[in-house]
């Protein structure tokens, strides 16, 4: 069992770019490690360049591998594709270069590029690792040097992000204490309504990955972004019916948040 952080994922519009290249710019289903590290590093003013450098003023000289996220999908979201172009109506020799250097013909000069989102989405992600470093994660996205964001910067995020910053186990406060906020109202017969969580770590030994993401960040710098793939596991989870916060969670989410659960 880990100490760690809660924070709720949650906004009119998410993109969590997986294999993003422009013109098409895409999000995956649900908030990658990449994007959610980088977000920790905006929060602390840190550059591109810096963004993964380890910690040396804390103790333990921890970094962001030392972090662990879980993450419990509440709602999926409904898939958004947003149409704009880039490059038009300017002159040319001031519009969009060609892969050779030179510019495109005036004929060619508007490109259209595709934007994905995910709308009404929110996932509730634990995050587990070190203390001092959870602890300063807590205290910058409390109070950003830089505004956080769900993976785009037109994204942002609803208040709460942060549910809880110091709680015994938060794996197990998703399974049994963190609200849901659901796309709908269970069945008023039911006493368990089946949620997705998706894992870093197998959830049991010798639990095969479900699939693989390359939202390892190993390069934050625009000219050299590079990322690793990592496996994810996902479990789908009978969570208790009393866990739903209602159509207006916040009251549900104060509540909680206010709850003193920092003792196992």
């Amino acid at each position: 069992m880990s100490r760690g952080l809660v924070l709720r994922l949650a906004g009119p519009l998410q993109s969590w770019g997986e294999t993003a290249a422009f013109p098409h710019r895409d999000t995956a289903a649900l908030p990658t490690r990449s994007a959610l590290i980088g977000m920790f590093a905006a929060a602390q003013g840190r550059t591109r360049e810096q963004a993964l450098d380890p910690y040396p003023e804390l103790p333990g000289t921890p970094s962001h591998h030392d972090l662990v996220f879980t993450l419990r999908i509440d709602r999926p979201g409904t898939p958004h594709r947003d149409f704009q172009t880039a490059g038009g109506g300017r002159p040319h020799g001031t519009g969009l270069r060609t892969a050779a250097g030179g510019y495109r013909s005036q004929d060619k000069s508007t490109l259209v590029t595709y934007r994905d989102y995910l709308a009404g989405a929110v996932f509730t992600a634990a995050v587990q690792g070190p203390p001092p470093l959870l602890q300063h994660i807590a205290d910058t996205l409390t109070q950003p040097r830089f505004s956080p964001y769900l993976g785009r910067r037109n994204c942002l995020p609803d208040e709460p992000l942060i549910i809880h910053t110091d709680i015994p186990d938060p794996v197990a406060q998703l399974r049994t204490a963190v609200p849901l906020s659901l796309q709908r109202p269970p069945d008023p017969a039911a006493t368990h309504i089946p949620v997705t969580f998706v894992h870093e770590h197998p959830p049991a030994p010798g639990d095969v990955p479900h699939r693989e993401s390359p939202s390892q960040p190993s390069d934050f710098a625009a000219q050299s972004r590079t990322h690793l793939l990592r496996p994810l596991w996902q479990t789908t989870e009978s969570l208790p019916t009393a866990l739903y916060a209602g159509p207006q969670p916040i009251k549900t989410l104060t509540d909680y948040i206010l709850k003193d659960i920092s003792c196992p």
